[in-house]
């Protein structure tokens, strides 16, 4: 159901982005950098977090880490990391295959800063072994995202 609702979303916003999928996992940053032929901070990883009752999603760099100072001045609390289940149930995607696409309950998205350093960054595709290389101004377009600077 993840890879279809991303899929659907693709159609609607980007139709001429493919999804790669692969026969290996790509649910790691390692794992995608290699699947995918990059190094491991063009993977753009979605880390979903809530900050108080607001759940939102976070686009980083693969070896970009949340900055709890900087997280906290931007968003006025403490990022609570969300577990799987609740993952799941947010977004529609599993742990490993999150992403800003087909996102099954409407939430914030922000892109961090880190993604700029890359014209084109590969995040997951709503499953393990699934994945779209998109420049990155275009994955924050399509997705309604704000940029913030909130990782080291």
């Amino acid at each position: 159901m993840s890879l279809e609702s991303v899929r659907a979303f693709l159609a609607d916003k980007a139709p001429d982005i493919e999804i790669i999928v692969t026969e290996q996992s790509s649910a790691t940053v390692e794992l995608a950098a290699q699947a995918h032929g990059v190094e491991p901070a063009q993977i753009a990883k979605t880390i979903c977090v809530r900050v108080g009752e607001q759940a939102m999603l976070i686009v980083a760099g693969g070896t970009a880490r949340l900055d709890n100072k900087k997280f906290k001045a931007q968003f006025s609390g403490k990022p609570r990391m969300l577990g799987a289940e609740e993952v799941v149930e947010l977004t529609s995607h599993p742990v490993g295959g999150v992403c800003p696409f087909g996102v099954a309950t409407p939430m914030p998205i922000y892109c961090d800063e880190s993604l700029r350093a890359f014209d084109e960054v590969v995040p997951a595709a709503g499953a393990t072994n699934a994945a779209v290389r998109i420049g990155t101004e275009r994955l924050a377009e399509i997705t309604d995202a704000s940029w913030v600077d909130v990782c080291q």
